[in-house]
């Protein structure tokens, strides 16, 4: 009935895929592999608690009241401290924006720089939520496949070549989907292609800190080399995600025009939450409390690789996360996932269908496993139950 009030824009977007399949996991009973929930026994709920009643009596009436648009300034500082010490950035807090989340970041990205038309080149498969984002700005999109190193070189040369994206929307660190991370020696090669293309490089890290081996920190795609970078990052994972609060770094020229189009669509992120993180960071050590995040999601993606190799067919495919929050299965060639996933649901066990990473899906034969919102116990029992519905098909 309200068909023809509906804009263009928003008949062509796909309701989020995985939303939809949290519908169906509601059932107590379902183990769900589906989401990527951190696991709520890593969020500081002490600390945080502290800190609410320090900024409560410090700051009185100002953590309820408008701010303004790109952010409390003590909390870009902390980012601006951090990206100088990991990354030997030359910034300020006139290079950082505040957003609602990693999503807002990419839905400003979409407003400042998406027409309808333009080439975007993002790897194959990409996370959904970019898709669903620039979807709804008309991108074109244009794909470069993924090797166990990273971007596959010979494929990005021939995307460029070919479609001359105006951006590039890269995950280097524990891809999502596929955990996948890009080495240091793929890195260099990627820039050396991109460096003489007139282009936006779009880097997301929401989860470079949680790398599981080592506190090894590979560079980011033309670190200090370019003004065209932007940098995504994101407390959801390493502090908590129900504040919702991202951030952008980027040229100064780039931040004023996200801040036009952010006043557009919020005013400014919640000032509560700038407050209570920045004052958390202030009495904490952040590096102390990520690493307590990172051996608990090593343990229990320890226990669903042990698991999958235990009970898994021989001729299904995994990765092997060295941190993230994601694996990534593959079943034999010609094989529908959508079959596998209504058995799985079936046996109560829930996972996301490789169908909504990729851009004009068919036949897909591969998904996507969350590890961090379960126990050990009940990972493997999940996975248990997912490799009896993958011999059924």
């Amino acid at each position: 009935m309200f068909e023809k009030f509906y804009s263009e824009r928003i008949k062509n977007t796909p309701s989020s895929f995985i939303r939809e399949i949290l519908k169906v996991t509601q059932n107590s009973d379902i183990i769900s592999f589906a989401g990527g929930l951190p696991n709520p026994i890593s969020f500081p709920q002490e600390a945080l608690k502290v800190s609410m009643n320090r900024i409560a009596d410090k700051y009185g009436a100002k953590i309820y009241q408008y701010s303004t648009t790109c952010g409390l300034d003590s909390l870009r500082e902390h980012i601006v401290n951090r990206y100088k010490n990991l990354w030997n950035m030359d910034i300020t807090i006139d290079n950082v924006i505040i957003t609602t989340g990693s999503q807002q970041a990419l839905d400003l990205i979409g407003k400042v720089f998406i027409n309808e038309g333009d080439n975007v080149m993002v790897e194959k498969p990409s996370y959904l939520g970019l898709l669903q984002v620039f979807c709804l700005y008309r991108a074109n999109f244009v794909t470069t496949k993924l090797n166990d190193d990273g971007l596959d070189i010979n494929d990005l040369k021939n995307t460029l070549k070919t479609y001359k994206p105006k951006a590039a929307y890269l995950i280097p660190n524990f891809q999502n989907p596929t955990g996948l991370t890009y080495t240091k020696e793929n890195r260099e090669k990627v820039f050396d292609a991109l460096k003489d293309e007139d282009m936006l490089l779009i880097q997301d890290d929401p989860y470079g800190e949680l790398r599981f081996e080592d506190n090894i920190r590979i560079p980011y795609i033309g670190l200090n080399q370019t003004e065209k970078n932007l940098y995504l990052g994101s407390f959801s994972k390493i502090v908590t995600p129900g504040m919702r609060l991202g951030y952008i770094i980027a040229n100064k020229e780039i931040i004023k025009m996200l801040e036009t189009a952010k006043q557009a669509s919020d005013l400014h992120s919640n000032i509560f939450g700038q407050y209570l993180i920045s004052d958390y960071l202030s009495n904490n050590d952040l590096d102390t409390h990520i690493e307590k995040i990172k051996q608990l999601y090593k343990e229990q993606a320890g226990a669903m690789v042990s698991a999958m190799e235990e009970y898994f067919p021989q001729n299904i495919k995994f990765t092997k996360p060295k941190g993230g929050m994601f694996t990534w299965v593959t079943l034999e060639e010609g094989k529908d996932v959508l079959q596998l996933f209504d058995k799985a649901i079936a046996k109560k066990v829930a996972f996301v269908p490789g169908h909504p990473f990729y851009i004009n899906p068919k036949t897909v034969n591969t998904l996507r496993l969350n590890y961090t919102n379960a126990d050990s116990t009940t990972i493997k029992t999940g996975i248990k139950r997912l490799a009896e519905a993958l011999n059924e098909v």
